[in-house]
């Protein structure tokens, strides 16, 4: 019993990757690391909230251009402003390593904080009946995706590049089974950018397949199921 639980706490420290010397071509290495910040799981609520607000024919109908400026101001408060702050304070306390999050230990508290900030986003659009439900369903898929890594994150590091990009994945998906739009597009850009993501950090040595392909896995299935809470 006492294996079990000391197991994966005690390997946190010993989990620290020197980086590999392998020569990575410098023009691969500015596309990945490029592809990395631009499609950083922070980030992709931002993308998603656009998707919905100005490509969606039907999810803000009835919103005024203030409105949906104001829903963008939210996400990006709540979703973007505040995890990135949480992690930047948390590294000036020095409860954190690196604000890079390169360990399981470092990811421990800055999951607990994003999960919060999802929730309390999902209680807020939750309380508001004009918000549409798919928007409502992703927030609340963010959280459970959130707790999901947390859980992971005793036993190995999961990719949160892929949890965000799979829980895009997974958000377009049920958007195709609702048949409120054609999806054909939009899930083939996701599919592409996911599997270029995905890549780059396969390339910088940021994770093993394992960790990549569960992160999707994670990404999707929780939007699944908060679809099924939701919808």
């Amino acid at each position: 019993m006492s294996g079990f639980y000391s197991n994966p706490i005690n390997r946190f420290d010993s989990e620290i990757k020197e980086e590999e010397a392998l020569k990575i071509p410098i023009v691969t290495k500015v596309i990945t690391t490029f592809l990395s910040y631009i499609f950083h799981p922070v980030f992709i609520p931002v993308y998603v909230t656009l998707f919905l607000l100005y490509i969606h024919p039907s999810a803000f109908t009835g919103f005024s251009t203030s409105n949906k400026q104001r829903t963008l101001v939210i996400v990006c408060l709540n979703l973007v402003f505040f995890p990135i702050l949480s992690v930047v304070l948390l590294k000036a306390v020095g409860f954190i390593d690196s604000l890079f999050l390169k360990t399981r230990k470092d990811r421990i508290i800055p999951y607990i904080a994003c999960g919060i900030f999802f929730f309390w986003t999902y209680t807020v659009f939750k309380q508001q009946p004009a918000y549409p439900l798919l928007l409502v369903s992703y927030v609340l898929g963010l959280f459970l995706s959130s707790s999901a890594a947390l859980l992971a994150n005793i036993y190995y590091k999961v990719s949160m590049h892929a949890i965000g990009l799979g829980g895009c994945l997974g958000l377009f998906l049920i958007v195709m089974q609702t048949e409120s739009m054609l999806m054909t597009l939009p899930i083939s850009v996701a599919v592409l950018i996911t599997g270029l993501v995905s890549s780059s950090r396969l390339v910088l040595n940021s994770h093993k397949p394992f960790e990549i392909y569960t992160g999707l896995i994670i990404g999707i299935i929780t939007q699944f199921i908060a679809a099924y809470v939701v919808l």
